[in-house]
């Protein structure tokens, strides 16, 4: 008995290391951007990969704006970008995903200079989501040892490559104005399928978003983002974990958009974040309308600087000049 138990555990080593011999160590990008930051590619480039069990995959994170590469349990609830996995938010680098835990980069930009690697022990296929990016998905396809991969490396590289050019160009080519003076865009964005999951070309700028008005005009914020949420804020920022509501001093007009006045520069107001609802789904309760307005009314002279706090590092900002 003793000498069959030897024997199997000596078999299992053996697995073990031939399967760590070969393992292969695949390089993904999450993100991309302009030189500019203000055109952003929300995806997994690309956002579909073959690979074998015992395999690892390593994101880097090229660009400024946020992003995590997240692998929830089946069946567990989407949680906030900052919550992250219950209890520990990240996990360690060259975490185990099979299905049965949460595993979380953390949120990451090309600023932390880092990268993320996470181990695929088991055969299966595989969700990716970005916490802060609803419509950033992603698929990885598990496969035996013994099933041949249909890409290699040189592949998923030239894919990245064309999926990143395409969604900037969407996004360069999404920026427009409107005709009235007194309104702003801000940011816009267009979701993309595949077969792979959903990619999201975004504008993060405010389009016309310096405006000269006089004493008693209003302007008005529009978002035109598929998914991507935006504030406008004159003033500090608000607490991180409290910049989704608006600030007190904003009240809601009778067609839903919300409303502040201003009479000096030195007024604090918040919007709340301003986004368009979820999709609607079958077997779910229909989500009510987003915020996609606010608006500002100026009662004193001044200049009044703006900002999204989401977004404010990748350029997202502006002024109102009010005259008399």
């Amino acid at each position: 008995m003793n000498r069959r138990l030897t024997q199997f555990v000596f078999l299992s080593a053996m697995i073990l290391f031939a399967q760590t011999i070969y393992a292969q160590s695949w390089q993904l990008q999450v993100g991309a951007q302009t030189g500019d930051k203000a055109h952003q590619a929300l995806a997994f480039l690309p956002n579909e990969i073959w690979i074998h069990a015992s395999d690892s995959i390593t994101w880097s994170f090229p660009a400024d704006e946020v992003h995590t590469v997240t692998f929830l349990k089946t069946g567990q609830v989407r949680p906030n970008r900052l919550v992250g996995c219950p209890g520990t938010n990240s996990t360690p680098d060259f975490s185990v995903v099979d299905g049965n835990a949460c595993v979380n980069s953390g949120i990451l930009t090309t600023r932390d200079g880092q990268t993320y690697t996470m181990v695929f022990p088991a055969i299966g296929n595989f969700k990716v989501v970005c916490l802060a990016h609803p419509n950033m998905t992603a698929t990885v396809h598990v496969l035996a040892m013994s099933v041949p991969l249909p890409y290699d490396q040189a592949f998923y590289d030239k894919q990245a490559n064309q999926e990143r050019a395409d969604l900037l160009s969407d996004a360069m080519a999404s920026g427009h104005k409107h005709a009235d003076s007194n309104d702003i865009t801000a940011g816009a964005g267009h979701i993309m399928g595949n077969g792979g999951g959903t990619q999201t070309a975004s504008v993060m700028l405010f389009m016309d978003s310096t405006k000269v008005i006089h004493v008693g005009e209003t302007v008005e914020w529009t978002t035109a983002e598929a998914v991507t949420s935006h504030t406008i804020t004159f003033g500090p920022e608000p607490d991180p974990l409290n910049q989704i509501p608006p600030s007190a001093n904003v009240i809601l007009d009778a067609d839903g958009a919300r409303h502040a006045f201003l009479s000096s520069p030195s007024d604090v107001v918040h919007s709340g974040f301003i986004t368009e609802a979820p999709q609607d789904r079958i077997g779910l309760a229909q989500a009510p309308l987003g915020v996609t307005r606010f608006r500002a009314t100026f009662t004193g002279p001044g200049v009044y600087q703006y900002k999204c706090v989401l977004h404010d590092e990748l350029g997202m900002v502006g002024q109102i000049i009010v005259l008399p």
